[in-house]
């Protein structure tokens, strides 16, 4: 069932879509180490992603929050960076907090060694 947002929220989302990658952040984050994950379907997963992503679709963020639990920061990406916009809501509704929304799948894949 999908959650009704409240004004702030939907503004926040609608900030996190245009706002695409968050630059130096995203960079200095990937350099880090951080926990990246592709939140689209396993077929276009499968069609290739970022080198050392995980694959944790959209729908199913809420039901693998333990798999973000402890994590210094989690870069979300997908095709265009509307489904990482709304993983990166799900996920800091949800207590994590370090999350950064990288935009698409290329724009993170170009800070990966």
């Amino acid at each position: 069932m999908a959650k009704i947002l409240n004004n702030t929220d939907m503004f926040e989302f609608i900030k996190s879509i245009f706002k695409g990658n968050e630059g130096a952040d995203l960079q200095t984050a990937i350099s880090e180490g951080a926990f990246l994950v592709d939140v689209r379907s396993p077929a276009e997963f499968s069609s290739g992603s970022v080198k050392g992503a995980v694959n944790i679709p959209v729908d199913s963020i809420k039901a693998k929050l333990a798999s973000f639990a402890n994590k210094k920061s989690v870069v979300v990406f997908c095709q265009s960076g509307g489904r990482s916009a709304m993983a990166k809501m799900v996920l800091k509704q949800n207590g994590i907090a370090n999350v950064i929304n990288g935009g698409t799948w290329k724009s993170v894949a170009q800070y990966v060694k």
